[in-house]
């Protein structure tokens, strides 16, 4: 049996067993041929602990960024324990490697006005693509929605009586997000838009299709450029306006405004808390106002002045 044939039952059983998502098995793909083009590896017993080390080496040298550096290793690390539990080899090289510390930066994230300027601006457009791109806004904005979900979302998913989006995320793992009626009524009149972007005569059962995308809707790389001109036309960097950056501001702006955290966990599909929680040492203005006008020291300064 080849390395080959090994790395590619591995990613079969990411996909069967653990329910991977395509996005993680294509990502685990590409991080595992390059460490075994790297190590001209014949067989799975060459790949060893100091091999492993020195990739990673190699990698750090070329400035790859720690959260790289740390995928890289995971999907490593999950190769050699899949290879170890099929009795390929005996031992398991990266058991005991750590994975490099990184710092998690904090989320950016756009202010209200500036996420409705888009919206108000790609809806006056006279192009019908970008008055897409305004609805995509919208409904990223109201429920928390990754690119990848808004992209592949069927029509059917939106349920106008219940008020509610059905969202099936990573590992195809279901989660229902209630919807705003403002942005059901900015989807009720979309209904007509949708038909520009459809096929004469014919069907289709994405929310968002499009004649020239692979998968029959439009693609991630689409709505990302559409979205970095859209940010220029309003005088916004495009560098501070992205997909991830939409759904950013969506749990930011709701735990800005009370919201229970484990609520906006669900809403966004984390599986693990800690990763919702990093929204909360995001210093709102709201709080800044807080310490200004109700801390006893804030008070005793104004009553001197």
């Amino acid at each position: 049996m080849t390395l080959g044939k090994d790395k590619d039952d591995f990613l079969q059983m990411m996909a069967a067993e653990k329910g991977a998502a395509q996005n993680s098995i294509a990502a685990y793909d590409r991080d595992l041929e390059q460490f075994l083009l790297w190590g001209n590896f014949v067989a799975a017993s060459d790949i060893t602990k100091r091999k492993i080390e020195d990739f990673m080496q190699y990698l750090h040298s070329r400035a790859f960024a720690p959260k790289t550096l740390a995928r890289k290793l995971s999907a490593i690390k999950e190769f050699c324990k899949f290879l170890y539990s099929e009795k390929i080899i005996e031992d398991n090289p990266a058991q005991n490697i750590l994975t490099p510390k990184q710092e998690k930066p904090l989320p950016k994230f756009l202010t209200a006005e500036e996420i409705e300027n888009l919206i108000k601006t790609a809806t006056n457009s006279k192009d019908y693509r970008i008055q897409r791109i305004a609805v995509m806004i919208e409904l990223m904005y109201a429920t928390g929605l990754r690119v990848s979900e808004l992209v592949a979302l069927p029509e059917t998913a939106i349920n106008y009586k219940k008020e509610q989006i059905t969202i099936f995320g990573k590992g195809s793992k279901e989660r229902i997000v209630p919807i705003a009626k403002h942005t059901l009524q900015t989807l009720e009149k979309y209904t007509q838009l949708r038909e520009n972007f459809v096929a004469k005569n014919c069907a289709s059962a994405w929310l968002f299709p499009s004649t020239s995308g692979a998968g029959g809707h439009l693609t991630r790389d689409a709505f990302y450029k559409d979205l970095k001109n859209l940010a220029a036309a309003c005088g916004i960097y495009p560098s501070r306006v992205t997909p991830h950056v939409l759904r950013h501001s969506f749990a930011t702006h709701l735990l800005n405004n009370n919201a229970d955290l484990r609520s906006v966990q669900k809403m966004l599909g984390h599986e693990n808390i800690t990763t919702t929680e990093i929204y909360t040492h995001i210093t709102s203005q709201k709080l800044m106002n807080t310490v200004c006008t109700k801390h006893p020291l804030a008070q005793y300064r104004e009553s001197e002045e």
